[in-house]
């Protein structure tokens, strides 16, 4: 449970920078960043559980570097305070993937 919290508020710390750069994506505060990397988390965990296509640029290649970047820019359709546009939801995915790898263990989006 203790390595979810940690793995959620990593990713949520990387939306926020990310958000920092100009780049189409935008969090209002860290707490929109929280909600944003769970709402990741579970879409990410769905498309996993019933397609099979791992989320993540270094998981699949092409695939799964562009559902990455769907996800992202649905999350920043559902989640107030956290918007993201189809260039800054590409940047994400790819910020995203690099937090995966860096991070030990399961992934985290």
């Amino acid at each position: 449970m203790v390595k979810l919290i940690i793995k959620v508020l990593v990713s949520a710390l990387a939306i926020f920078i990310a958000a920092l750069l100009p780049l189409g994506f935008k969090v209002e505060n860290f707490g929109a960043a929280i909600v944003a990397a769970i709402v990741i988390g579970i879409l990410d965990w769905a498309i996993n559980k019933f397609t099979g296509i791992d989320a993540s640029p270094f998981g699949r290649g092409a695939v799964g570097f562009i559902t990455a970047a769907i996800i992202i820019f649905l999350t920043g359709r559902l989640v107030d305070g956290f918007h993201a546009t189809v260039m800054g939801s590409l940047v994400g995915a790819l910020i995203l993937g690099v937090v995966n790898m860096i991070i030990p263990g399961e992934k985290t989006m």
